[in-house]
């Protein structure tokens, strides 16, 4: 069967979460969205995995639904784990989201990490001072079936190839165990095209997930599969890199997400790669080191150009979030009473966010939202958008109907001496 999963989500454990992101919640926002298997997120987390025990039931093998509940969304038990420590002589913070086959697999690997000293009751994504590696070790020992994937393999500061404390390979963070990453996760401020340009890029593959904070936010990135619907399915799907298995991932379009271009947030200063080389990757402003990038990070180690496609790649399908285009074809904030409302009608007649993105006919949702609304959506799907990249942790700025206003850069108005 066809399915899409998000496996990459926060509880309310989590810092900087939402205090309403339950199950129950996040099964009513995976219906919205037209999300069919979400992960639990936070599954280190003592009280939380209590309550997946206490409100979920057994599904289809190695997944899980709402007890009681006239509801068909399945869970898969996921979580997240910062790695910070030391190695050749360098800090590396690595974070790692684990899949687990089951409830009673999570039970295990947490008690094998209270067992070595790790705290896991301060926040649902634990800090541990452990090497990535490590991790991994005790991972495959607790069960072998698990999948161990590096994060939003870019992202500067928490980056498995990350340019503040990443490494430039697999191999070179996992040595001898590389061969059991199967997967790395792309976050939304790269995609598969970038990954698939660096030497570690044809050997695993790329998954896209939402790393959300609230119910709203899932399925900003997910995977589509038309695989067995369980956790051996989803496993070796990915496992055999199977594009009939495994078809496409939904990703953001990488230059909205938060560290696109290189730049320096308190300065107000974003730059492409080619004009923070002119400056040595050093604030001009205020002669600091910037935050390099991925864009900028990619080319550093890549060894493919632009445009390389490997051998059984997944292919991929950009998008936009529907309350963006809703609330910049009304000319209104996205939270306001009268984008909410459209969004809503939409969900309503025709189903999940995703089928309105995706799959429905753009004459019959102008019949719905009127004709700009369609054009807006027929836009997006053609790829005819403009972005303005995010930098330094600011999200990048995307118009579907026109020019963004560009950011004020202190280089460009003169303002630099």
């Amino acid at each position: 069967m066809q399915f899409i999963a998000d496996f990459h989500i926060h509880s309310k454990y989590s810092r900087a979460t939402s205090p309403k992101t339950d199950l129950p919640n996040l099964a009513k926002w995976a219906k919205i969205k037209g999300i069919d298997l979400l992960g639990t997120g936070d599954c280190t987390h003592n009280e939380w995995l209590c309550q997946i025990r206490d409100i979920l039931e057994p599904a289809e093998s190695g997944l899980y639904k709402l007890k009681s509940k006239d509801n068909d969304v399945r869970f898969i038990i996921t979580g997240e784990i910062s790695c910070i420590y030391k190695k050749k002589d360098k800090v590396r913070k690595v974070h790692i989201l684990i899949i687990m086959p089951s409830i009673e697999a999570a039970e295990r690997l947490n008690e094998k990490l209270l067992a070595i000293g790790g705290n896991l009751k301060s926040d649902g994504r634990p800090i541990l001072g452990l090497d990535a590696k490590e991790l991994l070790k005790i991972c495959l020992a607790t069960d072998d079936r698990c999948l161990f994937v590096p994060a939003h393999c870019f992202t500067p500061w928490f980056g498995v190839f990350g340019s503040k404390s990443g490494f430039d390979s697999l191999e070179e963070c996992f040595e001898e165990l590389t061969p059991h990453i199967l997967a790395v996760e792309s976050g939304l401020s790269a995609d598969p095209p970038m990954i698939w340009r660096i030497p570690d890029g044809k050997n695993v593959a790329v998954v896209s997930n939402s790393d959300a904070h609230s119910g709203e936010k899932i399925g900003r990135e997910a995977n589509v599969f038309e695989a067995d619907f369980s956790y051996e399915g989803i496993y070796d799907a990915i496992k055999t890199k199977d594009n009939k298995k495994f078809l496409y991932t939904i990703e953001f379009y990488p230059e909205e997400g938060k560290y696109h271009f290189d730049g320096h947030r308190s300065c107000k200063l974003s730059l492409s790669p080619e004009e923070s080389y002119e400056y040595g990757e050093i604030c001009p402003i205020c002669n600091k080191k910037m935050t390099v990038g991925v864009l900028n990070r990619v080319a550093k180690i890549a060894n493919n150009p632009e445009g390389y496609i490997p051998k059984n790649a997944i292919p991929f399908k950009r998008l936009v979030p529907l309350k963006e285009i809703i609330a910049e074809s009304l000319g209104c904030g996205e939270t306001t009473k009268k984008a909410i409302t459209e969004y809503e009608k939409l969900i309503k007649s025709f189903g999940s966010e995703f089928n309105v993105l995706l799959n429905i006919i753009i004459s019959d949702l102008a019949k719905v939202s009127g004709e700009k609304l369609a054009d807006g959506i027929k836009r997006m799907r053609e790829g005819r958008i403009n972005i303005i990249p995010g930098y330094d942790g600011e999200y990048g700025i995307v118009s579907v109907f026109s020019e963004p206003k560009p950011r004020i850069n202190p280089i460009r108005q003169g303002k630099l001496m």
